[in-house]
């Protein structure tokens, strides 16, 4: 399957959860906004990965990442991001959202097990209650965007 394949509409991502589901399988999802995918993005997608057979990643819109990260962000655009990540190999679906929480991309397709990074608390975990289960990932200290951005102005 093409990278491009793996990049759903919302109402793709709503049928390909029901086809999913019709087959007996359980669907995980995280989200981020993936600006530049450094280690921390890999390592909380295979975790995600290995949490459920599917796994959906909602994806910040460009919009939403500058509401979020300020005027100079995203350094990718979403299109970008979206096919970079729907590349890897433990993602089988992509979903971009343009609010500023996946609160009614997740209440859309009601996952099994709902992924964040151990700096949230599992009472935190923005559409929790649509979830049968919140994982937490324990969080590669050192790796983040902000931080590849700073270390490469530096440069």
């Amino acid at each position: 399957m093409k990278a491009t394949d793996k990049i759903l509409t919302w109402p793709q991502a709503e049928e390909y959860v029901k086809e999913q589901r019709k087959q007996g399988k359980s669907v995980a999802f995280t989200n981020g906004c993936f600006d530049i995918l450094h280690a921390g993005h890999v390592s909380i997608l295979e975790f995600s990965k290995n949490q459920a057979d599917i796994l959906i990643l909602g994806i910040n819109s460009d919009a939403s990442v500058k509401r979020l990260k300020g005027p100079s962000r995203p350094i990718n655009s979403q299109e970008d991001r979206a096919l970079v990540c729907a590349s890897l190999q433990a993602v089988d679906a992509v979903v971009v959202f343009d609010q500023d929480t996946p609160y009614e991309l997740i209440k859309l397709i009601v996952p099994d097990v709902l992924i964040k990074g151990a700096d949230y608390k599992e009472e935190n975990v923005v559409g929790r209650e649509f979830a049968k289960k919140v994982a937490l990932y324990p969080i590669l200290e050192g790796r983040s965007t902000t931080n590849t951005i700073k270390k490469a102005a530096q440069k």
